[in-house]
């Protein structure tokens, strides 16, 4: 089997876990992709040009870490992660989805926080302070002034209503 990965997906993290768990970990080749790029053989076993991606022995191609998981629990002889049957049968992918569903928000945090250097806000450059007023005063050294600029940052940050990290942290909750 051939598994096109990302080392910074935790939806591969996700399947992978569920392959050395199963003990198929060895039978899987893994193929790292950069699904940004979009490159033409992660296009030719995935349309949708995303990772985790699994190509079957057989040349099935299956895509999205419950579809995959699901496959690797159905082959291999360790006892299986999802059961059969009965009230439990359901319980795991309602909590499957769960996870996935808190996954997709920490994406999507780490995506909204992870902005450009230039779309920062600057201070001026004769700024005695420079870098070191934008920094979260735990990163800044224990002088007052430094860290009475880094908190007030911070907290005016997410105090706004469209902080990206104000509506992931309350998307988070809300999930739990």
């Amino acid at each position: 089997m051939k598994l096109y990965y990302s080392g910074t997906s935790p939806y591969v993290r996700k399947v992978i876990a569920c392959a050395i768990v199963r003990g198929l970990d060895g039978r899987i080749e893994k193929h790292g992709s950069n699904p940004h790029a979009s490159p033409a053989d992660l296009l030719a076993d995935n349309p949708l040009s995303r990772v985790p991606a699994l190509v079957t022995d057989d040349g099935m191609s299956l895509y999205d870490s419950p579809v995959i998981c699901e496959y690797l629990d159905s082959i291999g002889d360790a006892p299986k992660l999802f059961p059969a049957s009965g009230p439990s049968r359901w319980r795991a992918p309602t909590f499957t989805a769960l996870g996935v569903c808190i996954l997709d928000v920490c994406v999507a945090c780490r995506g909204a926080t992870a902005t450009p250097q230039e779309a920062a806000p600057r201070r001026p450059p004769h700024s005695p302070r420079g870098r070191a007023a934008s920094m979260p005063s735990r990163l800044v050294a224990p002088d007052a002034s430094h860290a009475r600029v880094s908190s007030s940052t911070e907290t005016s940050v997410l105090r706004r209503s469209n902080s990206p990290i104000r509506r992931c942290r309350s998307s988070v909750f809300m999930l739990i």
